[in-house]
């Protein structure tokens, strides 16, 4: 059943077209992610379907009833508020009711004996009854505790831009919507989180449309594709990966399709040459046929973001942390850490967000100072740095101004030389639009650009902090085949999975007080690791537990008659034995030359021994229940 009908939707920036005339259903429970290169209009797409932007022409038809939630890319809150009125806002009557019943709930908390408060919170709780709100309010209560929100009286604008973010996060899930509309959600989420919302997302009752950059996020939640490319929507069924395998195809049968209209064309053009005398209607209408037929064009010349670019020499001094220590007040984010960075390491630095990741990047890179211990840099080291949080991009300047003020030319491992203008059609920015202003450029256009003059500096060191938040999963694609084939080392900050597992074959992960574990092998391998390691303790707590339980049974019970007789002969039963063993070892010195006899003397050794090591276990546990017996 169709919730949603789009007939003929355009939609123009300027004098680009980001989508022409496209058309689509949405249906009742589809998962669909929306993926294509960035400044293709995804986020625009959004923004109509959720009402905030109007398209130029084309219509979208939907029941009366229907309801849309949107959560952009950058959280749009309204800092007066406070966490509570923010994500239970809005008029229905369930929200009402949820808010006001939290907002008597915290007050209760702070006066418990106020009869007044009381009453009002009885008098909630029925209409929580009558409104069958207490489900909806239990789903919000585990949104909430899984997003790490607990500060419900806290205003919006005191919060951090993570905490905003999950707040926003959080809105757009407790809100009931037909259509769940999520423009990059997992941006600063670390992975515990973003697992959890995977599997939230999978039970969620409406239809979701999302837009991001995480492929493994894409894979496990999606069952449809929309792919906007040059204006036009190709919708593919199934999950990112099988989106992989029929674009695949659909590109071939393009290819295909090309060349057949190439032989044709070749054989009319040919008929045309020849110089046929006779011009009667219908060969009129054979070379009106060629000429339509020149002007058809096919979208086969697939372009890619080529990044075979050169780097200068690096010697075989890189990188040293010696003893390294640094806190933000009192946490401390490292202690003592000593690091060795090699020519061609992949490293990558984990942890959950807040830890000191950046942190530890920008002291590696020597932008800060630790607060004890040496950062050794190698004096061939040029470092390329692509930050989270990068300088304003100047919006007057045009694209081939911003790339030119690195390098007018760069060079390739081969020794070529590539020019500025060629490297931004590497980097999906054809001629026509490199004399645009960057002011008119996407969010993601301004990244892609950003990266692309990281690159142009030639570095031998590549330090990425968060590369993959608002780069699209094809430009991602192309950096990871770079990353494969650059001569230098990668040091990279993500929270990206699927980058993780890709690029990176070491580690550096926060874990608690501080401590930062160096782990050899990517994320996935890690998380397995870290899983086995949590069954393990797991495991030895509830022996622990086990043992615990025994003793407390021991406190509980005497010894039994045949007991007390075990406890008073198990020290002589134990000291003959001990005596059995030495005459043993005495009995095989003595038939040293007697092999057969030796072996049989042996063979009786390890029996006695064994029969000691279960007399003294047991020994062990009648004295623990005697002990117990005395102290109670």
């Amino acid at each position: 059943m169709s919730m949603l009908q789009a007939e003929n939707v355009s939609k123009s920036f300027g004098d680009k077209d980001l989508f022409d005339h496209i058309s689509f259903t949405i249906s009742n429970h589809q998962r669909i992610g929306l993926i294509g290169v960035n400044g293709t209009g995804k986020s625009t797409l959004l923004k109509v379907l959720a009402g905030i932007e109007s398209a130029d022409s084309g219509t979208m038809d939907h029941a009366k009833d229907f309801t849309v939630e949107y959560l952009p890319q950058e959280p749009e809150l309204d800092g007066e508020k406070t966490v509570l009125e923010q994500i239970y806002y809005g008029d229905s009557e369930i929200m009402k009711v949820m808010r006001e019943y939290e907002q008597v709930l915290q007050e209760l908390a702070e006066q418990p004996e106020n009869t007044k408060v009381q009453e009002r919170m009885l008098m909630l709780q029925e209409k929580m009854d009558e409104t069958q709100a207490w489900e909806a309010n239990t789903v919000a209560k585990t949104i909430l505790s899984k997003l790490g929100i607990e500060s419900y009286q806290k205003k919006v604008s005191e919060l951090s831009g993570g905490q905003k973010k999950r707040v926003a996060i959080a809105k757009s899930l407790i809100q009931p919507a037909d259509l769940l509309l999520l423009d990059e959600p997992t941006n600063h989420l670390d992975n515990e989180t973003i697992e959890w919302l995977e599997e939230y997302l999978s039970s969620y009752k409406g239809s979701l449309m999302v837009v991001t950059h995480d492929r493994y996020f894409l894979n496990r939640v999606t069952n449809l594709i929309y792919e906007l490319e040059l204006g036009n929507l190709h919708i593919y069924e199934g999950n990112y990966e099988t989106f992989l395998e029929k674009k695949a195809e659909r590109e071939e049968l393009e290819r295909q399709a090309e060349q057949k209209h190439k032989n044709v064309l070749k054989k009319e053009l040919a008929w045309l040459k020849a110089g046929v005398k006779a011009r009667t209607t219908k060969q009129k209408a054979r070379i009106q046929r060629v000429e339509s037929m020149k002007e058809e064009s096919f979208n086969t010349s697939k372009e890619q973001v080529d990044m075979a670019i050169g780097s200068s020499r690096l010697g075989k001094q890189v990188l040293e942390l010696e003893g390294v220590t640094h806190a933000f007040g009192r946490q401390s984010i490292v202690t003592d850490l000593d690091y060795l960075v090699v020519p061609g390491e992949r490293l990558g630095i984990i942890g959950p967000n807040g830890s000191g990741k950046t942190t530890l990047l920008n002291i590696m890179a020597d932008r800060i100072k630790p607060d004890a211990g040496e950062v050794h840099v190698g004096s061939t080291v040029n470092i390329g740095y692509y930050t989270q949080d990068h300088e304003e991009i100047d919006g007057s300047l045009k694209v081939i101004e911003y790339i030119k003020e690195v390098a007018e030319v760069i060079h390739t491992a081969d020794g070529d030389e590539i020019t500025a203008e060629q490297m931004l059609e590497r980097f999906l920015f054809p001629r026509s639009h490199q004399w645009t202003y960057i002011r008119r450029l996407s969010g993601g256009e301004r990244r892609r650009l950003y990266l692309l003059r990281v690159l142009m500096g030639e570095p031998n060191v590549l330090f990425l902090d968060e590369p993959t938040n608002d780069l699209d999963t094809e430009t991602l694609s192309i950096l990871e085949e770079y990353l494969d084939q650059f001569p230098g080392v990668v040091i990279t900050v993500s929270h990206d999975r699927y980058f993780l597992d890709r690029v990176v074959d070491r580690l550096l992960a926060f874990e608690a007080g501080g401590q930062v574990r160096r782990y050899y092998g990517n994320y996935s391998e890690y998380l397995e690791t870290r899983q086995e390691e949590k069954k393990s303790a797991d495991h030895k707590k509830k022996e622990a537990s086990a043992q615990e339980e025994t003793r407390r049974n021991n406190r509980k019970r005497k010894l039994s008659y045949k007991e007390k007789q075990e406890w008073e002969s198990i020290e002589d039963d134990i000291a003959n034995l001990e005596e059995r063993l030495e005459q043993l070892a005495e009995d095989i010195e003595t038939n040293a030359s007697d092999s057969e006899k030796v072996q049989e003397l042996y063979a009786t050794q390890e029996q006695v021994e064994q029969e000691l090591e279960t007399k003294m276990e047991r020994w062990e546990e009648l004295s623990l229940i005697i002990e117990e017996m005395e102290q109670n």
